[in-house]
C-alpha cells in the first residue's frame, strides 16, 4: 500500500504547480477577489477532511449572535440540490447538507444558506436577507474569489498542516506557505491541560508570519441526547454503561475515541467515510452489532453531525428502537486565547460594520 502511495508523488507535483499557477494569479490580481460591504468571516483549512470548521463556525455564531442579523453559507457537501438556496422549514441532509442542518437546528434565530459559488451566495443572501450584518463562510479558505474581512485557518493538533503533502500524495489541498492569507490560524483538538512548553513548540513548527494571530482550542465534549425521541430501557449515564458502539463518519475520530473509552470498559468501533450517507446495509450493520454484544448494559454513540444523517424515516425505522446517542460538543479557548480570538472577531466586524455604514451614507 505504501509502495502504491509512492506512485502518486508525481501527481502531487503536478497538482502543486497547478495550485501555485492559481494562487499566484490572485496575487497579482489577474483572477479578481471580490470584497463586499458587509463583513465577511472566511473559516477554513489546508487539510482535506475534519480539522474543526463546524465547531469553529458554531464558535463565531455565539460570540456574534446577541442582536446581530448572521448568515452562514457553505457549499453544502453531498447535498442532493444545486446552487443557491436560503434554509426554509422542513430542511432536510438532502436539501442542505449535514452541516448547515446542523447550523440551522442549534440557531434558530440565524439565515442558513448554501451555494457552490461563494460570490453568487453572498450576492443573493445580501438581496434575501433584510439588513444582513455578518456572513459566515464555512469552509473557505481556497475560495479566493471572495476577499474576506477576517480569514481563520483551522489545523488539527493531532494532524498539523505542516506534518503532511500535497494532494493526492497527501492531504494538502494547497502548499503550507497558503497560510500567509490567515489572519488568525486555530489549533483545534488541544489538550485541555496544555503546557507552555508544548504552545511554543507549535507555534514554532506553524511559524506565523508577522501580525499573524495564533490561537489554541480544545473540545468541551456535552452530556448525550438521543438520536430518535423514542422512550428506551437503557441509561446513557456512564455507571450504567458497560459497552460503548462508537459510530462515526467524520475526518478524524481519535479524540472522540480517546474521550469515549473513559466512560466504558469495552468500546466498540464501526468508521465510515467523512459525510457517508447511510444505506440499509450500513443501518442493519449497525443494529446487528448492538445485538450482537454480549451484555446489556450498552449503548450507541455517534457524533451531532452524524445524528443529523440518521434522523430520516428509513434510519429511524432500523434504528429507533435501540439507544442511540449523540454528544454534542462546544469549542473552546484556553483562556490567554479566548480574549485575543474575540477581541480580534469583534474588531473586524466592527471595522466592517462601519465601512459598510459609510458607504451606505455616501449614496444618500
Amino acid at each position: 500500500m505504501e509502495a502504491f502511495r509512492f506512485l502518486l508523488f508525481p501527481f502531487a507535483v503536478l497538482y502543486g504547480l497547478i495550485i501555485k499557477i492559481r494562487n499566484k494569479l490572485f496575487d497579482v490580481k489577474i483572477f479578481p477577489s471580490e470584497k463586499f460591504n458587509i463583513p465577511v468571516i472566511s473559516v477554513g483549512n489546508l487539510i482535506v477532511g475534519g480539522s474543526g470548521k463546524t465547531p469553529m463556525v458554531e464558535y463565531l455564531i455565539r460570540i456574534l449572535d446577541a442582536n446581530t442579523n448572521i448568515a452562514t453559507l457553505s457549499r453544502g457537501y453531498k447535498r442532493k440540490t444545486k446552487g443557491y438556496r436560503l434554509a426554509g422549514e422542513n430542511e432536510t441532509v438532502e436539501t442542505l447538507g449535514d452541516e448547515p442542518v446542523q447550523y440551522l437546528h442549534k440557531f434558530t434565530d440565524i439565515n442558513v444558506a448554501v451555494c457552490e459559488n461563494r460570490r453568487e451566495g453572498i450576492r443573493n443572501l445580501i438581496k434575501d436577507v433584510p439588513d444582513l450584518e455578518i456572513v459566515i463562510l464555512d469552509d473557505a479558505f481556497q475560495h479566493r474569489y471572495v476577499k474576506p474581512a477576517l480569514s481563520i485557518l483551522v489545523t488539527d493538533y493531532f494532524k498539523l498542516f505542516t506534518k503532511d503533502w500535497l494532494l493526492p500524495f497527501g492531504r494538502l489541498r494547497e502548499q503550507i506557505s497558503g497560510r500567509k492569507r490567515a489572519d488568525i490560524i486555530v489549533v483545534t483538538k488541544t489538550p485541555r491541560i496544555f503546557s507552555p512548553i508544548v504552545r511554543k513548540q507549535l507555534l514554532e513548527e506553524i511559524k506565523p508570519y508577522p501580525g499573524q494571530l495564533v490561537c489554541f482550542s480544545y473540545i468541551n465534549y456535552l452530556p448525550f441526547e438521543l438520536v430518535y425521541a423514542s422512550k428506551c430501557e437503557y441509561s446513557a449515564k456512564n455507571e450504567n454503561v458497560y459497552s460503548i458502539i462508537m459510530v462515526t463518519g467524520i475526518g478524524n475520530p481519535g479524540p472522540m475515541q480517546e474521550y469515549l473509552r473513559r466512560m466504558c470498559t469495552d468500546l466498540e468501533l464501526m468508521e465510515f467515510p467523512d459525510h457517508h450517507e447511510f444505506n440499509e446495509k450500513d443501518l442493519l450493520l449497525i443494529k446487528d452489532k448492538f445485538k450482537n454484544l454480549p451484555t446489556k448494559r450498552k449503548i450507541i454513540v455517534t457524533t451531532e453531525k452524524d445524528a443529523k444523517r440518521l434522523q430520516n424515516a428509513e434510519a429511524e425505522a432500523i434504528l429507533g428502537d435501540l439507544p442511540i446517542f449523540y454528544t454534542p460538543i462546544n469549542f473552546e479557548f484556553h483562556p490567554a486565547d479566548k480574549m485575543q480570538f474575540d477581541e480580534a472577531i469583534l474588531a473586524a466586524v466592527k471595522s466592517g460594520t462601519k465601512k459598510d455604514a459609510d458607504l451606505k451614507a455616501k449614496d444618500q
